[in-house]
């Protein structure tokens, strides 16, 4: 019996979305072997497995395995194929019309390794009565967690390092928790968890850490949703962290509203050895911001920004920057606020031509008038398709991805100065243009920088 577990993209991340089933299968004596895409070729030995697992955690990660689904398919017709992770879920039907026989969303891997279990013992590959779809989301079980197995993998060096003073780290990644409290409407993991989520027990978090410490890895990027979900497990962790790796810096995701709730622990992520926390803001229009089910406002953005700087944390801005609802003025107050809040050097330039993606299942849907932004989906980009009622604002986005695209090697201040212009119409004011093209702090980044 022969497994193999395959990822096409996850941010340059050593993805724990392979390490963690193929621990499982293992301790189930299945012979499996990881395939990281984004990193090495494709090898036959991949289609000549028994059972291939194909893990989708994002958009990007799941338009790159259609062709990989349809190679493995005409390679060999036996091999059975299991799909898993969020945006499975959320493209099930149309994977189901590619040849996949299984999909698995949240917690997959219990789920995963009883499939591989019935091909071993010569059941039929069809469909479980309990796989998931993106509109009946079930309760999600609790897994007896194992430690991540990330001997088949490529090594650390092979993925995207942290560029920070004193030179470049090489970075690994963990879960402490998956799933999401909260339901913003954009959000892929809604669908699926329903404000479910579940926690990582410490001592396999940790576990996972040390081997990725005793590989290389000088920096930890906790790829919770949100790092701050479950507050008490998330001091417990980091206060441990601190004391098993000294000069080894880590970053969390926490959502706006629990970096004001949780002000005092602020500085406890700082003292523990945190070197940026990254925000989705998604916008400073707080009409865009309710559509999207923020739960926070403009005012609170920059409450959590003065207190990220009085703890002396670097905070990073994320930003749907392109919505059916932006306005020309809201670009423009966007790119003003990015100013004024001093976050110039740390939004990555992608996050100003971040447009919508509206998928299946999404909870947008639920909007009064979306449908009315909406085309027919595209199965080819595995998206809605939606224009803005302004033209220009269409024209406005495909103008700055241009520029982002084509000035990628240059300072985030000079992109920014660039796609101020071409919104505006002209120059930022004298007080403006002191403050963009001040000389600033470096700040900490990973040098793959696309978040979608």
């Amino acid at each position: 019996m022969r497994a193999a577990l395959v990822s096409t993209y996850e941010l340059g991340r050593q993805p724990f979305g392979l390490a963690s089933p193929s621990a499982w299968l293992k301790d189930a004596d299945v012979d499996v072997e990881c395939f990281d895409l984004s990193r090495e070729p494709f090898r036959a030995r991949i289609a000549e497995a028994d059972f291939v697992g194909i893990y989708l955690p994002m958009h990007t990660a799941t338009r790159l395995a259609i062709p990989l689904i349809r190679k493995i398919r005409g390679l060999n017709l036996r091999t059975v194929l299991c799909c898993y992770g969020v945006y499975a879920i959320l493209n099930a039907d149309y994977l189901r019309e590619l040849g996949v026989h299984h999909i698995l969303g949240g917690e997959f891997e219990e789920d995963l390794t009883r499939i591989v279990g019935d091909i071993d013992r010569c059941a039929l590959p069809t469909d479980d009565d309990d796989e998931e779809t993106p509109s009946e989301t079930r309760k999600v079980p609790k897994l007896e967690f194992l430690v991540p197995d990330r001997s088949s993998l490529p090594s650390l060096d092979r993925y995207a390092s942290l560029q920070c003073a004193g030179g470049p780290r090489l970075v690994g990644y963990t879960e402490a928790s998956r799933g999401c409290k909260h339901l913003c409407r954009h959000c892929p993991i809604v669908p699926v968890y329903d404000g479910q989520f579940r926690i990582v027990p410490m001592d396999i978090v940790l576990q996972d850490i040390v081997a990725q410490v005793e590989a290389g890895a000088r920096h930890i990027t906790f790829g919770d949703p949100d790092f701050f979900n479950g507050i008490g497990h998330a001091r417990r962790i980091v206060e441990e962290f601190s004391g098993l790796f000294p000069g080894v810096t880590y970053d969390v995701t926490i959502k706006v509203e629990h970096l004001i709730r949780y002000e005092s622990d602020l500085q406890r992520l700082r003292d523990t050895g945190c070197l940026f926390v990254t925000s989705a803001f998604e916008s400073f229009d707080d009409d865009v911001l309710y559509r999207l089910g923020k739960r926070h406002c403009c005012e609170d953005i920059e409450r959590a920004v003065k207190l990220c700087e009085a703890a002396g944390l670097i905070l990073v801005p994320t930003f749907v920057a392109f919505t059916p609802w932006t306005t020309r003025q809201g670009y423009r107050d966007l790119l003003s606020g990015i100013l004024e809040l001093d976050l110039v050097d740390r939004v990555s330039p992608i996050q100003l031509a971040i447009r919508l993606l509206v998928t299946e299942g999404s909870k947008l849907f639920e909007l009064d008038g979306m449908k009315d932004h909406l085309e027919v989906f595209d199965p080819v980009h595995l998206i809605y398709p939606w224009r803005h009622p302004d033209p220009g604002m269409d024209q406005l986005a495909e103008h700055v991805e241009g520029v982002v695209s084509r000035n990628v090697e240059i300072p985030r201040n000079e992109t920014f100065g660039s796609i101020w212009e071409i919104a505006n119409g002209a120059s930022p004011r004298e007080d403006f243009a002191k403050k963009l093209f001040r000389k600033r702090t470096e700040v900490p980044f990973l040098n793959e920088p696309w978040y979608c």
